[in-house]
């Protein structure tokens, strides 16, 4: 398999050097280039296409949410994955409903970065309990739900049902009696017929259709 191919976007020179020198250990990831700013990071994906971008939230001249929001509406295959030294859910759930596949905290240990990176790259990471809180704040029970025809099958309908419960690919696969392989199967079609991004996205979209309780 081809490395996934990786674009670090920060404004401090000593954050992309140590983020280069954790991913340079592993042969699943090649850094392709840097930015230092967001107008930065939109130009190198033009000219670079990565497959994942790494973007820091708080940057001069165009921060990580506005870039992440302008690269996802270009280039909707790139992955984004938001950079920070704070769980601050506010921002990284700004960042998740603009199109950013998730989050790493900037002082994991190495292994640990390159296991969730690698979670990402292939589409394995559920919801965590506090982002999954902020979709149900979203949806207060007295909101009306919006219904509309779905384009998926009910095999598809299922797997985004557990999704929104915040069930690993894993868990799904488990629970349908299916092969993991056929959950990321469907996944990458329910997330092509409905024109969504990430897991984020899926939930808020169960909660309109009132497809989850």
């Amino acid at each position: 398999m081809q490395p996934f191919r990786i674009l670090i976007v920060d404004d401090h020179s000593h954050a992309r050097e140590a983020i280069r020198e954790i991913l340079e250990e592993y042969d699943d990831f090649l850094i392709i280039g840097e930015a230092k700013n967001g107008e930065e990071a939109i130009q190198l994906t033009e000219e670079l296409m990565p497959d994942i971008i790494l973007m820091d939230i708080q940057m001069p001249v165009m921060d990580g949410l506005e870039a992440t929001k302008r690269i996802k509406l270009q280039f909707p295959s790139v992955k984004i994955v938001m950079i920070t030294v704070s769980d601050d859910i506010t921002d990284l759930f700004d960042a998740l409903k603009k199109g950013a596949q998730g989050y790493l905290l900037k002082n994991l240990q190495s292994e640990a970065w390159y296991e969730h990176l690698k979670a990402f790259a292939l589409d394995e990471v559920p919801m965590s309990k506090e982002i999954a809180f902020q979709i149900l704040k979203e949806f207060p029970h007295s909101k009306p739900i919006v219904k509309e025809k779905t384009p998926l099958s009910l095999r598809e309908l299922e797997v985004l049902q557990l999704v929104a419960k915040g069930l690993s690919n894993r868990e799904i696969s488990e629970t349908l009696f299916i092969s993991e392989h056929t959950v990321k199967s469907h996944l990458k079609n329910i997330l092509s017929k409905l024109h969504l991004d990430n897991r984020v996205q899926l939930t808020s979209y169960a909660f309109q259709q009132g497809l989850v309780e």
